[in-house]
């Protein structure tokens, strides 16, 4: 815990998938110790295969309304992370006068993915747990369960 940043922005397209998923996970992992939010380049409406999948790990979504960078109520963080291509300029634009640590973690939408819904799911469940991984090496609860 020692490495983790005070406050995280998770960025991504619609803020509807991977950046609410980020921030779950981050808050679940660390509580009130670390700020987390998300914001998205637009608002999109919620993703039902977004909250099952992070139902399964006992994360509530389902509360999640989508945010764009104008509703940002705090603009200082620590670390700002952009989840999709679309957002890795918009946050470079953001960030080009605070002094902060900017990372890109590429996330494939999931939302792109055709078949039947367990081969949906699947998709989403990668990348919720390909966060859960990113999130724990980066902010320093390697060991952390998340369930």
């Amino acid at each position: 815990m020692a490495d983790a940043p005070g406050s995280v922005l998770f960025v991504c397209t619609s803020n509807t998938i991977r950046s609410p998923m980020a921030e779950g996970i981050a808050r679940h992992l660390f509580g009130d110790r670390v700020f987390v939010a998300s914001v998205g380049m637009r608002a999109g409406e919620p993703d039902h295969f977004a909250i099952e999948a992070m139902d399964e790990l006992g994360i509530d979504m389902s509360g999640h309304s989508a945010r764009t960078f104008d509703e940002l109520h705090d603009e200082s963080f620590d670390l700002v992370i952009s989840l999709s291509p679309e957002a890795r300029g918009k946050v470079e634009e953001f960030t080009r006068a605070l002094a902060c640590d900017v990372e890109h973690w590429p996330m494939p939408d999931p939302s792109t993915v055709d078949g039947n819904r367990e081969v949906r799911m699947n998709a989403y469940r990668s990348v919720r747990d390909a966060l859960v991984m990113r999130i724990k090496k980066r902010l320093g609860a390697a060991d952390a369960p998340v369930v």
